[in-house]
């Protein structure tokens, strides 16, 4: 890959007995701060273009499109809000009937679709949903997989799950601690050697 390529990256904040949500799908165990918000922030500011799972997309349309008008909320917040409305949404769903707020859904062909998306000139590609992940990590379009530890335990919820993604080698390249206790470990997807 050039170094002027489209990076695809995938990043899950996770409990450290492996839950990505609660039972109910709720998120409200996460302990982002102001700290660890501004360092997603960045991340997503980085990207032009978010490609999620069905899951995931329900959970960010059901707060963030009307998240930047709310005075009660932090202006970090607000910001987040303003960043992800500005940034091209494409909801990869079979049984999806629509996606509001300018989103696209894509039927069938993602894999296709995100290798035509990488070709193009453009910021970053965020992938969101351990199921549409666990797709993409075996056709080698996913460039980054970084995971923010969060210091709980919940005993139950929805596990981060990779079943069919197979093995994936990853080589860590950054790490961060942050004031709350969570730990961000940054990693490359690294290539099966060839002829594999």
């Amino acid at each position: 890959m050039s170094g002027t390529a489209r990076r695809v990256r995938y990043s899950v904040l996770v409990s450290l007995d492996g839950f990505c949500a609660g039972p109910e799908g709720e998120l409200d165990w996460h302990p982002v701060d102001e700290e660890l918000h501004r360092f997603f922030n960045e991340f997503d500011r980085q990207a032009d273009t978010h490609l999620y799972g069905r899951r995931t997309y329900e959970v960010m349309a059901a707060f963030w499109p009307r998240a930047e008008d709310d005075p009660d909320l932090p202006d970090y917040v607000r910001e987040y809000a303003r960043i992800w409305k500005g940034l091209e949404r494409i909801v990869a769903s079979r049984t999806l009937q629509e996606a509001p707020w300018a989103t696209r859904i894509l039927r069938d062909g993602v894999g296709q679709e995100l290798a035509r998306l990488k070709s193009l000139p453009g910021k970053d590609i965020a992938v969101g949903g351990p199921a549409l992940v666990s797709q993409l990590l075996p056709l080698g379009l996913v460039d980054e997989v970084r995971v923010s530890l969060a210091p709980i335990l919940l005993g139950r919820g929805r596990p981060l799950s990779m079943a069919g993604a197979g093995a994936v080698g990853l080589r860590l390249v950054d790490t961060r601690r942050f004031g709350s206790g969570v730990v961000h470990l940054r990693y490359e997807t690294v290539p099966p050697p060839a002829g594999d």
